[in-house]
């Protein structure tokens, strides 16, 4: 059992940074894949960035160039550095782990934090 617990969202204006965290309650480096997400109001959540234990990431068209997905072994920690916000970034964003198993996917999920961007 994975537990994540998310943090660092809050109510920015465009153009501010925010950056969250994600802490998880293993060894983030025994995890295939982490990831964010996020949700919109009225919007299906959608992938925003990952990243594998081997070091590889991969983000949303939408977020290149402005967001970072890092991660600190040590904490168990993996963060989402957001730069040039925009008001459509406003959304839930969670965290996720992502394990291969013999047979399937084991998916977890944190709480989510609430990220607003005014304009």
């Amino acid at each position: 059992q994975v537990q994540l617990v998310e943090s660092g969202g809050g109510l920015v204006q465009a153009g501010e940074s925010l950056r969250l965290s994600c802490a998880a309650s293993v060894s983030i480096f025994s995890i295939n894949i982490m990831g964010w997400y996020r949700q919109a109001p009225g919007k299906q959540r959608e992938l925003v960035a990952t990243l594998t234990n081997l070091g590889n990431t991969n983000y949303a068209d939408s977020v290149k160039g402005r967001f970072t997905i890092s991660r600190d072994n040590a904490k168990n920690t993996v963060f989402l550095q957001m730069n040039s916000l925009k008001p459509e970034d406003t959304a839930v964003y969670y965290c996720a782990a992502h394990n291969f198993e013999v047979t399937k996917v084991r998916d977890y999920w944190g709480q989510g934090t609430q990220v607003t961007v005014s304009s």
